[in-house]
């Protein structure tokens, strides 16, 4: 059985201001209460994500360049083209792309319903 499709009208995605971000996939899950949404992030050399969180698990890809991840209480991670991350929910974190090109990223959320898929913190 297949699950419908989540509303078009979901709520807005606070990084879509600082960053080039698609949504390739917005479904809801077979767990209750949760969506699954997948992005391709571009993060242009230099540009920071800014310190945000997610209402539920970010299970992410590093398809080009090079990305300093930055996880709240945990080491900082370098990562490059072919690696991969997970960011609990509600941590915290900061993506910088550390250039000298456009750092792209697949990540996949499963989060709860009706919940903006990101929101800055300070």
């Amino acid at each position: 059985m297949s699950t419908p499709p989540v509303e078009p009208d979901a709520p807005a995605d606070d990084l879509s201001a600082r960053l080039k971000r698609t949504e390739t996939l917005r479904r809801g899950s077979s767990i209750t209460g949760r969506d699954i949404i997948q992005v391709r992030t571009e993060i242009p050399a230099g540009v920071e994500s800014g310190w945000h969180i997610h209402p539920g698990e970010e299970v992410g890809y590093i398809v080009a360049g090079t990305v300093r991840m930055e996880i709240r209480d945990q080491p900082t991670l370098v990562l490059r083209a072919g690696e991969g991350f997970l960011i609990p929910p509600r941590t915290p974190h900061n993506a910088t792309d550390l250039g000298p090109d456009t750092g792209l990223m697949l990540s996949t959320y499963i989060v709860e319903s009706g919940q903006p898929v990101a929101t800055f913190v300070s």
